[in-house]
């Protein structure tokens, strides 16, 4: 981010982990930020910790969503930068995953519905203000490689990478960019205790947080930068740009309103 510009940023899941990492980058920079979480503790303590401000907040609830968008356009009504970060890693494979749906419901609502939920409420506020803006989904290492120790959690951010696709073409001719930011293992409390193996927090926000200005459409760490992973990341962004005139959507102006649609036949 430029130093000259102060930024508004909402991370959610900013109590702990890579979210509490990036706030205090974004805190350090001068930039106002506000963090999201269930516990009002972890988020009081991450407050004294950056100087963000706080809202507690149930990424996995629609109601607490709008909630959440409401506060925020009103709290921040010049917000800027929206980080689609709240997680959660259930570490059961299928076969022996005997816990009650809910549980599993509560990990799809927080890892795909949250950020794209979020997204649909605060996209129009981030165009009515008509400046640059920024906006950051953070998907995993595992939604390009089916991870067998968390299959839920690799299929909730593969799908989350393949709406952060379509969600970036949408706002292609607007000041919105849409940012996919792919963590590998970092060692972080997202799976629970005795799970934190993996990249160090500090080196990997350190790498990331100047990359996330819009700049790039995916930002990665260690075996999300290597050649053959990239490749496949361009490989796939060729195929999408081949077939994405099949059919015409509707997308985004700059101001905020649709484009309308081409009806004309596809081919």
């Amino acid at each position: 981010m430029a130093t000259e510009t102060v930024h508004s940023v909402l991370i959610t899941g900013g109590s702990t982990g890579i979210g509490l990492g990036l706030a205090t980058r974004y805190r350090r920079a001068g930039h106002r930020v506000m963090i999201t979480g269930r516990s009002a503790s972890r988020l009081a303590s991450a407050a004294e910790q950056t100087g963000a401000g706080t809202f507690v907040n149930d990424i996995s609830s629609p109601d607490d969503r709008k909630r959440l968008a409401d506060h925020v356009t009103h709290a921040m009504p010049e917000l800027d930068v929206v980080i689609n970060n709240a997680g959660i890693q259930r570490r059961v494979g299928i076969a022996d995953d005997v816990t009650p749906w809910a549980e599993a419901q509560n990990e799809i609502d927080i890892l795909l519905a949250g950020p794209v939920h979020l997204g649909q409420l605060l996209v129009p506020h981030l165009l009515q203000h008509g400046r640059p803006s920024v906006l950051v989904n953070v998907t995993s290492g595992g939604a390009y490689i089916p991870q067998p120790f968390a299959p839920l959690y690799s299929a909730a951010k593969a799908a989350l990478h393949s709406y952060t696709m379509n969600l970036r073409h949408a706002l292609q001719t607007t000041p919105c960019r849409v940012v996919e930011l792919i963590p590998p293992a970092v060692a972080t409390a997202l799976a629970g205790p005795g799970h934190n193996h993996g990249a160090d927090p500090e080196e990997f926000c350190d790498t990331v947080y100047p990359l996330l200005d819009g700049s790039l459409p995916e930002v990665g760490f260690g075996p999300t930068t290597q050649a053959a992973f990239t490749d496949r990341l361009a490989a796939e962004h060729r195929t999408f740009e081949a077939a994405v005139t099949r059919f015409s959507v509707p997308i985004y102006r700059a101001d905020g309103t649709v484009e309308p649609v081409n009806t004309s036949v596809p081919v």
